[in-house]
């Protein structure tokens, strides 16, 4: 009697995981989960490259959100690459300007912690087409469910920025 019922509870338990994983669901099949600032997020990231003097977007990729940032590479060689502490050690394509940072138990020397302010000055304004692409493209949430489609989407929000910069370059003059 009791081996039929716990042959039983495990029938229904695979057909439960077999309707599971056949389910048009809504939640992405190609999306993973990553935690940041100890919140746990699920989904994908996009990743830019992008011009220090006017902010145009001239490279992007899109992977699962588990993906470090150090892992893709958009450098182009023979260009200064800023980036964040989170790159430090990584080898890029371009000329390095990676913020120094300091190991466990030492303090950053006053010129490193100068040469970061400097890049940081430089690397603050990347941050303005994530901004963009929030905020006026809605982009915070995409409602595709696997990379290709992601690409495609966070490729029309790129040159979305990308036009509204090129917008505010007319209004400055900066081209004709």
């Amino acid at each position: 009697m009791k081996a039929a019922k716990r042959i039983e509870r495990e029938r229904k338990k695979k057909e439960r995981e077999d309707e599971r994983r056949n389910a048009k669901t809504r939640r992405s099949k190609d999306g993973t989960w990553a935690v940041k600032n100890k919140k746990a997020h699920f989904g994908h990231k996009l990743h830019t490259g992008q011009c220090v003097e006017n902010d145009m977007i001239h490279n992007y990729a899109v992977t699962t959100a588990s993906v470090h940032d150090s892992q893709i590479d958009l450098s182009i060689p023979g260009i200064v690459n800023y980036k964040d502490k989170g790159y430090f050690g990584v080898e890029g394509r371009g000329i390095d300007a990676t913020m120094d940072r300091s190991l466990k138990g030492y303090k950053l020397p006053v010129e490193s912690i100068r040469r970061n302010i400097r890049i940081t000055r430089k690397r603050s304004r990347g941050e303005r087409p994530y901004s963009v692409i929030k905020t006026i493209f809605h982009g915070g949430h995409v409602f595709v469910t696997t990379i290709p489609r992601v690409r495609v989407k966070c490729m029309f929000m790129c040159l979305g920025h990308n036009l509204m910069c090129m917008i505010r370059m007319k209004k400055k003059g900066m081209i004709a």
